[in-house]
């Protein structure tokens, strides 16, 4: 009975193969921590233009308080969680509705967690007799965050959120991009009109993000 021999280019491939195999254990696992590394490096540098641009917001009438954040959820993809954290806030409620902004910024526990970009500025902010809250925003809030309705509305529930559980004044939010009214977030979410601040409720554990868009002006 004759043997088959399998010819020699299929030996060879079948070395180059398992090579290859050995290969990409050792350093596919060196990839990932450099790609990790260069990430975090990336994020650093962001936080420190951002720093420069955005100066803490300090006033005389701040007082250490717990304040209730809401930061992406680490145990449910996709939903917000609140999370009680030690600010100096203001009495103001603008002032300490910016205070709460840049902490929704700066104080994120991980990077996981975070909503909105590292290098967000927030350009101005006003609070009209009824209860109107205007945040203008640089265009680093649309650019960084990631383009889809989920991602969007993380962002902008982030914000309603934790500005519905720190200043009770407002009502309604309306969100500018470099002084001007954007059509969305980053392609999806609607930011033509208001975001009820008041409706949205201070919970304690997890809440998913609306599927609602915001309201469109009277």
């Amino acid at each position: 009975m004759s043997r088959i021999v399998a010819p020699r280019w299929i030996w060879f491939a079948a070395g180059m193969l398992a090579a290859a195999v050995v290969v990409a254990a050792i350093y596919f696992p060196r990839l990932r921590s450099s790609l990790r590394d260069l990430r975090n490096t990336q994020e650093t540098e962001e936080q420190a233009r951002r720093a420069v641009i955005q100066a803490a917001i300090v006033t005389p009438t701040d007082v250490n308080v717990n304040a209730r954040m809401f930061w992406a959820s680490s145990r449910q993809p996709g939903a917000l969680e609140g999370m009680d954290i030690k600010l100096p806030l203001s009495a103001d409620p603008v002032q300490r509705s910016m205070q709460l902004i840049d902490a929704l910024v700066s104080a994120v526990p991980s990077a996981a967690q975070r909503t909105l970009p590292s290098d967000t500025t927030l350009l101005a902010f006003y609070l009209l007799p009824d209860g109107t809250a205007i945040a203008d925003f640089a265009d680093t809030l649309a650019a960084g965050t990631p383009s889809g309705i989920l991602s969007e509305q993380l962002t902008v529930e982030s914000i309603v959120q934790t500005l519905a559980a720190g200043v009770p004044q407002i009502r309604r939010l309306k969100i500018l991009l470099h002084g001007q009214e954007a059509d969305t977030l980053a392609g999806h979410l609607d930011l033509t009109g208001f975001f009820a601040v008041n409706a949205a409720p201070a919970r304690d554990k997890l809440s998913s993000p609306a599927a609602t868009p915001a309201q469109r002006p009277n």
